[in-house]
């Protein structure tokens, strides 16, 4: 501004000009404001630092031209509420630092580097991209307090965001998969149970091991090893429903958390799935891998109350898995405890088992499924343990393979199994199993001719049954094997086909003299709605079109073989003929001429039902009674123990640990009544069967009881404690003694 000149104090047109001191003041003035413009542009046009204003409605007044640019050239912002331009991201570490600027703006308060995202910068809920700003902002208020809107700054954060977010990252998740940590994992799950704790809420862990994994990487090295749990982590997220956390603890275990899910039979199935789906093919560098999993399963508050008190126990339910024979989850239950020492017990007895004589070969018949004439049998190795009586080989030889037994055990299995075939006639064959641990050293060649040498049995009478499990790792190695099999004369078949790695590449690539039909497909096969009868037609047409021959395995009901038969299956193996036997009375069934087995079973497939001999609860009214537990199914059961109980009523079975299920009594006879559930019951995973829910510990410790796990024993129905019980309606018999007493 120029000097102020005016006609003042003197002569009319004498310039009079403004003394020193106030036209120094006036000059200053306007100059101060001059260049606090200049500063403000020179700061918006570095990027330093933005500006914003809005109106008492929200709406923005200002905006530096620079952050408009930010925005689409079509989307109009002056005039625009601010809290459409910007969000704050539900579930971002800025949403746990802060409020909402929502609620900022509308308490009217002051606030500083408040993080945001810009609206609309990306598309999709990806915290991780998109622009961010952070906000600073001052309300505005006239002389009498009106509220005028917001004048404040804002500054580009985004750079800074990512690489904060990017070293969180490296702290919580892992840099192979992008999975959570363990670290994060375990302050999550604390997070989890101790809210829940407070609500009463229910909270799921799976623990999974992957199976035959350390093959992968012996056979094709660590870089596919590592492709591997890429592609895993990957299945995972594609299978885990949406809520849940899925992390990679470290080499190959991986952990689900699970919030509010305590439905043992929704757990069931997702894990079926998730074993489904993490052993279909790899394609890893142009190799072909198949891997298993194994799952342990718990739930809060049920079996465990705090964070490493439910990791425990799905440890303890991950290792009942891998020992019960790998491909399977298993669910926490009190026994597992011991159940886990005896495993270690009967590994360090195993050792010594072959020396002492404890294992022997037993065998199961394969007849013509028309004829019913014996064509072979296949060797079942069985152990009976001096403490532990007969172990199942479903137990004892997973416990082989992690022990590394297993060759030596296939060794004996071989030479036994020739020497004992070479005493029966020239036209039956023998089958042995052989396991994808055995069939991957480069000693089994070997082991087979000494087999066949040491015994004098003919190479063509021995049949080495394999799992579709072999073709994982190198191809050619695997090829090349079976090279040196065939060329050493024996015969090969697929065992167990159809239940999970199943691939047309298979049957085209390996030299197969037969096809196995696992007994999945035969159960029930002659039911008008199991689409089983067509799965066999398809495998028993693809095996005739391949020159292979196939064995129906599990075959247990009248109604199964007449379909198996009908549906031209070669050879039937299964109880209705004969379980495996000794070679004692394989001899004596072969001397005595008679080669053919009469079939002996029931006229139709059931449902399977688990015999049992256990005391279970009964619970009828408000009174408790004790009964024998003698067989269970999914949708029944029958017990003993009670007398004059009328076809209709209602009882409540405790099968312990917090397990009810409600039944309704169908048959009724002196102390034995047969029970249809309510509601029925769900795979335990391990063969067994188990309630869909139990009584909570929450409703336990409304009751009176101490906030904890399950432990084992009975419940009373919560609501029932402090009640008056009436009179028993019913009598209650010892069926062991033999006599009555009143309940």
């Amino acid at each position: 501004m120029r000097g102020i000149i005016k006609n003042f104090g003197g002569q009319r047109g004498d310039p009079i000009r403004v003394p020193d001191a106030e036209a120094a003041a006036a000059r200053s003035g306007v100059l101060d404001a001059k260049q606090r413009l200049k500063m403000f542009d020179a700061l918006e046009a570095a990027g330093i630092s933005w500006f914003w204003a809005t109106d008492d409605t929200g709406a923005l007044t200002y905006l530096s031209p620079a952050a408009i640019g930010k925005f689409s050239d079509d989307r109009p912002v002056i005039g625009e509420h601010l809290g459409s331009l910007v969000e704050t991201v539900e579930g971002s570490d800025s949403a746990n630092r802060t409020r909402p600027l929502t609620f900022l703006l509308s308490a009217r308060t002051t606030f500083t580097d408040q993080p945001v995202r810009l609206a609309g910068s990306i598309a999709s809920d990806d915290t991780e991209s998109g622009t961010w700003w952070a906000l600073t902002g001052k309300p505005q208020f006239n002389k009498n307090g009106d509220f005028q809107g917001y004048r404040g700054s804002v500054k580009d954060i985004t750079a800074m965001y990512h690489a904060e977010l990017a070293s969180s990252r490296a702290a919580e998740y892992d840099s192979l998969t992008k999975l959570a940590n363990r670290h994060r994992m375990s302050r999550r799950l604390t997070t989890v149970l101790n809210a829940y704790r407070v609500e009463k809420r229910s909270c799921a862990l799976l623990m999974l091991d992957l199976d035959r994994f350390k093959q992968v990487n012996d056979t094709l090295g660590h870089p596919a090893g590592d492709e591997l749990l890429r592609q895993v982590s990957q299945r995972l997220e594609q299978i885990v429903p949406d809520g849940a956390e899925i992390g990679r603890l470290g080499g190959d275990e991986f952990q689900i958390i699970l919030p509010d899910e305590d439905d043992r039979g929704k757990l069931g199935e997702l894990a079926n799935r998730i074993i489904q789906m993490i052993s279909q093919p790899y394609s890893i560098e142009g190799s072909r891998a198949i891997i298993g999993t194994s799952i342990g399963i718990a739930i809060a508050p049920y079996d465990g109350i705090e964070p490493d008190e439910l990791v425990k126990a799905t440890d303890l339910a991950l290792y009942a898995a891998k020992g019960g024979g790998r491909g399977q989850f298993r669910f926490y239950s009190n026994d597992l405890k011991e159940s886990a020492e005896d495993r270690r017990e009967i590994e360090e007895d195993l050792r010594d088992a072959l020396a002492q004589g404890e294992l022997e070969m037993h065998y199961q018949p394969a007849v013509d499924a028309k004829s019913h004439h014996v064509r072979g049998f296949e060797a079942l190795m069985r152990w009976n343990h001096p403490a532990h009586g007969a172990i199942s080989p479903v137990t004892f030889i997973p416990i082989a393979e992690d022990s590394n037994l297993i060759d030596e055990l296939g060794e004996w299995a071989l030479r036994q199994a020739c020497e004992d075939a070479a005493k029966w006639p020239d036209e039956i064959t023998v089958a042995v199993n052989v396991s994808a641990q055995q069939f991957v050293s480069d000693n089994l060649p070997k082991v087979v001719e000494n087999a066949l040498a040491a015994s004098g049995l003919p190479a063509k009478r021995l049949e080495l049954e394999i799992t579709e499990s072999v073709f994982m790792g190198d191809v050619d190695a695997t090829d090349q094997m079976f090279k040196k099999l065939r060329k050493l004369g024996v015969k090969l078949a697929l065992d167990d086909f159809g239940t999970g790695y199943s691939s047309l590449s298979y049957l085209r690539r390996a030299p197969f003299d037969k096809i196995k039909i696992d007994q999945s497909f035969v159960r029930g096969c002659a039911q008008d709605d199991n689409s089983s009868a067509a799965i066999i037609t398809a495998i028993v047409s693809l095996a005739r079109a391949m020159n292979m021959a196939t064995t129906a395995e599990g075959v247990e009901a009248l109604d199964e073989l007449k379909c198996i038969a009908g549906l031209d299956a070669d050879l039937v193996q299964g109880f209705i003929f004969s379980r495996a036997v000794p070679q004692t009375a394989v001899l004596e069934k072969l001397e005595s001429g008679e080669l053919r087995y009469e079939p002996v079973g029931p006229a139709k497939h059931r449902s399977s039902r688990k015999t049992l001999f256990r005391r279970v609860g009964v619970i009828h009214e408000d009174h408790h009674y004790s009964a024998m537990l003698r067989d269970l199914s999914r949708t029944g059961a029958r017990i003993e123990g009670l007398v004059d109980v009328p076809v209709g009523t209602q009882l409540v079975l405790d099968l312990g640990e917090g397990q009810l299920v409600v039944g309704t009594v169908r048959r009724s006879q002196d102390a034995t009544q047969g029970l249809s559930f309510e509601t029925p019951l769900v795979s335990d995973g391990a063969g067994g069967l188990c309630t869909r829910h139990r009584v909570s510990p929450y409703m336990l410790a409304a009751a009176g009881m101490p906030l904890r796990a399950l432990p084992p024993g009975h419940y009373a129905i919560p609501g029932q404690q402090g009640t008056t019980a009436s009179t028993p309606k019913f009598m209650q018999v010892d069926v062991n003694a033999g006599s009555l007493r009143a309940g």
